[in-house]
């Protein structure tokens, strides 16, 4: 169980943009940017939670990981692809609601194998609210400028894919738990970057930054609860 939850996490794991603005955006249009990336975050969150509630009443069982990868990529390079016109916000409810059907299996798992599951995914649905709203609010009040965190965020998204995918070839459990706790560092760190760039202007596309932030609270989640499973899980 482990194993699958974890590659399912790391096979969505963040493809980050790294495409610089040639011109940083002024304040008032930064301003702009942060309403329509929460807004449409918001939205897309809600419409992720009414897929990921279907998977779990139609008691889907885990995609394979093959088809969440192919999946994933393929939607977040169409989003990538149509950022600039009406049709990324297609592809965005799309991609978000895809990662939400996938995570419906994951939730009916932790809540049928363990004791305790309906209590573990509140326990990191509740985690992964006070993280979020933390780090992004401290950004946002704070504007310092976490784009430093770039190049620590990409190098470390790398390793723990290779490490995640190490850990289900070889049945490294160890290894797996290690991944979730890197996975909660990197998305924290993402979630700064991110919401740092569009305090500062340098973000220039909300399509973009809300993917990135979703994403980051996607991964952020599956991991918390793979922690909590092993730490706290009840058979």
């Amino acid at each position: 169980m482990a194993n699958n939850n974890l590659f399912e996490r790391v096979s969505t794991a963040q493809v980050v943009n790294l495409e610089a603005a040639t011109q940083p955006l002024s304040t008032t249009e930064a301003n702009k940017l942060i309403r329509n990336t929460y807004t449409l975050l918001s939205i897309t969150l809600l419409f992720s939670a009414i897929t990921a509630g279907v998977a779990m009443l139609l008691n889907m069982p885990p995609l394979h990981w093959l088809i969440t990868l192919v999946g994933y990529f393929g939607l977040f390079f169409t989003v990538s692809a149509l950022r600039n016109s009406a049709w990324g916000i297609v592809a965005v409810f799309a991609l978000t609601g895809f990662m939400g059907f996938t995570l419906g299996p994951i939730i009916n798992l932790y809540t049928q194998t363990f004791g305790n599951g309906s209590q573990l995914v509140m326990m990191a649905f509740g985690s992964t609210a006070v993280i979020f709203l933390g780090l992004s609010g401290y950004a946002l009040t704070s504007k310092k400028d976490f784009s430093f965190l770039s190049g620590f965020v990409v190098t470390g998204v790398l390793v723990a894919f290779l490490a995640g995918i190490g850990a289900i070839v070889f049945s490294l459990p160890g290894l797996s738990l290690a991944v979730s706790a890197m996975f909660v560092l990197l998305m924290a760190g993402m979630i700064l970057w991110q919401t740092s760039d569009m305090v500062h202007g340098y973000e220039t596309n909300y399509i973009m930054a809300t993917v990135t932030l979703y994403v980051s609270i996607y991964n952020l989640f599956i991991s918390l609860l793979q922690i909590f499973g092993v730490l706290g899980g009840e058979e």
